[in-house]
Order: C-alpha cells, then structure tokens, then sequence
C-alpha cells in the first residue's frame, strides 16, 4: 500500500536542533545535579525522550506534575534562548521549504509527531511559519502524558489525529528511538535522515525504507518517483 500521508519527526528532522538541545540539557543537567549530561547519555537518555523521561533519568525518580512543570520550562527558557541568539541559525532545515512548498501544491497530507511540549510548539508556530504548510490540530506533541520514544504512542496519537491507518502513512526520522517508535506503530515506510557518517546505522535499522542526508533528496526522489511512494 503506497502512503498517503507523511509524518514529520521536528527537531532534528525538520529543524536542526540536536546541538541546541544538548547545550541546553547540558547547563540544565549541572544546574540540577551538579554535572552536565555526557555524550553517550546524550544518546541514550536524551535523544528522542520526552522531557519527562530525561528528568526521571536526571533526578533519579519519577518527577511530580509540579516539578515536571517547573523543570520543563526552566530547560526549555534556556533552550528558546539559545534559538533567538542565532536568527541565522534559527530555520528549518536544508529543503524543508522546498519540500513542503511541493507536498502542498501536491495536496499530499503531512503533519508532525515531536517530543517537543506545548510551549515550544507554539514558539516554534510563531517563529518558523509553520502554519503555511500543517494544521496545528492534527500535531502530535509531548502532553505530559505519552510514553516516550521507542514506545509508538507519539505516531498513534498523529495517525489518528490524520484519521488514517499508520500502514498508510511515510515517517520522516533521525534517532534510532525515532525510527523504532514509527516501526512500533505500524508505519508502512520510514525515511531516515541524517548525516553521512549516520547512515550505515540508520540504514541497518527494522524499518528503514531510504536513508537521506537532506530533504532536497527527498524532493527530488519524490519527483521522480524513485521514493516508492507517495
């Protein structure tokens, strides 16, 4: 069954943001318990994981909804701050534009899945333009209250937010985590993107249909047909 919709992870996929999480984890993480996050727990506790998950890990027990609530916003004050300082920086990624601009004119259905919270959903709706191209009702986001990646619930909650079977649908991923949540949930093709140093291991992943370094090959595969869909 060819896909009839795609679904686009955000940070990391649609904007570049890996460096600026990790910098913002990383001054949260010794604000909180002294030390700052090391690279391999970047990967593995950080990556793909809903805010929730990341302060379990941090603070050693499952945060209350309070303490949730103030250690969200305190990481994510410093993480908006980090985007506003470089304007040139702050866009979406290589293509993406471009990309969007032909899923539009093609009337091919698109949304988001991210482990972004509301908070940064509406900063990012408010400086990226995003409402040219997705329909802030049918995005799926961290509520507070959704297992984190690998665990399908983000891509459950945007298919049916789309109103179509996850066979149906073409993920767009750059974590392992990602990629497993999308598998997990039934999606039919998954597209993985990241640098070329990423791609043997995103390409040896269950699930994984192409492996691309930038949307501008998406673009053209899907023009020419070579994407296998959509």
């Amino acid at each position: 069954m060819k896909a009839k919709a795609i679904i686009f992870d955000f940070n990391g996929v649609l904007f570049w943001d890996s460096h600026l999480h990790e910098n913002a984890w990383a001054q949260y993480s010794k604000k909180i318990r002294g030390t700052a996050l090391s690279s391999e727990e970047m990967v593995h506790h950080v990556h793909g994981r809903t805010n929730k998950d990341i302060l379990e890990y941090l603070l050693g027990n499952a945060p209350t909804a309070e303490d949730l609530k103030t250690h969200t916003e305190g990481k994510e004050s410093i993480y908006r701050q980090l985007c506003l300082a470089k304007p040139e920086e702050f866009r979406l990624a290589p293509g993406a534009v471009e990309l969007l601009d032909y899923l539009k004119a093609k009337n091919i259905s698109r949304t988001i899945a991210t482990s972004s919270e509301i908070g940064n959903l509406t900063f990012f709706w408010e400086n990226l333009g995003l409402e040219n191209w997705f329909n802030k009702d049918t995005v799926a986001y961290d509520d507070g209250h959704m297992a984190g990646k690998p665990a399908p619930d983000i891509y459950l909650r945007a298919v049916k937010n789309m109103q179509l079977p996850a066979s149906h649908c073409l993920v767009v991923e750059d974590s392992v985590s990602g990629i497993a949540s999308a598998h997990n949930a039934g999606i039919s093709e998954i597209v993985a993107i990241g640098s070329a140093g990423t791609h043997p291991t995103l390409a040896q992943t269950p699930g994984v249909t192409i492996v691309i370094s930038d949307f501008f090959e998406l673009l053209e595969l899907l023009r020419t047909g070579r994407a296998g869909s959509l």
